[in-house]
């Protein structure tokens, strides 16, 4: 009896992931614990997102907010709970840095706990070898490192604008408008205000040249930029409160600040993508 032929079937690709791939995700200024803070927007786009190392660059938890009032929701959990199922779970490294809300660290870094770091800086290497460091930026602020009562001073101030903020855009709405930024207007109007941003911007940039670095990754005066100062790359990642912005690195090295909206139509097409695959080979997706 002639052998018969067994058919094998051809290996099947690998699905695509549900999730966007980063090598560096970095966040700053989510101020959880005020009423400003957007912890559902974050949420959303991190549930869509996994990576490689994920770097916390300082006021993630105002503690002089809950200071004078406790505002925390379910949603502020929420977030703390996906950062800590992304080191668990994706095995994502996060380094947490100490800023000036969040100053309550300080007491405890440096340390390391497992995938989780706690610490005043972090040098930052990406693919192409090139050397960032990551800090806060607030020692650069000289009313927030020297007169700590005119920095809160200062915050309350921010939080009145906020909510100014809030009910002129509710009004815009209502008018069929888009959001707009009355302290992001203000930061590019006020003459004092563009002086600061840029002393800031230099005296980080000094910083990182002192350190021997290619650039720096900062936060602290909620405004994303990305530019070129001198022979250093400054990179701000902004902030969860009115911007919505981050800084990634991409799986080829590259460098980047990205906005809220980029990074949604990114997960739901990925998303979509990996679901068609699975349908297409008969399986139900998980929900």
């Amino acid at each position: 009896m002639e052998d018969q032929e067994r058919f094998v079937s051809p290996p099947q690709e690998p699905l695509p992931p549900a999730k966007i791939h980063f090598r560096t995700l970095v966040l700053s200024d989510l101020h959880l614990g005020t009423k400003d803070a957007q912890a559902r927007e974050l949420l959303d786009v991190l549930r869509g997102i996994r990576c490689d190392k994920l770097i916390l660059n300082g006021d993630i938890i105002d503690l002089w907010s809950l200071r004078r009032k406790n505002y925390w929701t379910p949603a502020h959990t929420a977030v703390l709970r996906r950062i800590m199922k992304m080191a668990e779970k994706d095995g994502t490294k996060v380094v947490y840095l100490r800023g000036n809300h969040d100053d309550f660290i300080r007491h405890l870094i440096p340390i390391s706990l497992d995938r989780i770091e706690l610490a005043e800086e972090h040098i930052h290497v990406d693919l192409q070898g090139r050397r960032f460091l990551c800090i806060h930026g607030d020692a650069f602020d000289t009313v927030t490192a020297k007169m700590r009562w005119l920095a809160v001073l200062g915050d309350i101030s921010y939080q009145v604008l906020l909510d100014i903020n809030r009910f002129y855009n509710k009004w815009r709405a209502w008018r069929g408008k888009e959001y707009f930024s009355l302290s992001q207007a203000i930061k590019g109007k006020v003459k004092s205000a563009v002086s600061f941003i840029s002393s800031f911007e230099e005296h980080l940039q000094t910083l990182a040249a002192r350190r021997g670095c290619d650039g720096i990754m900062c936060g602290h005066i909620h405004k994303a930029e990305d530019r070129q100062i001198g022979a250093i790359r400054y990179l701000n990642s902004g902030d969860w409160v009115e911007s919505l912005t981050a800084i990634v690195e991409e799986t080829d090295g590259t460098l980047r600040v990205v906005e809220r909206a980029e990074l949604r139509e990114r997960i739901a097409a990925q998303r979509t993508l990996h679901e068609h695959a699975v349908q297409s080979r008969g399986f139900v997706p998980a929900r």
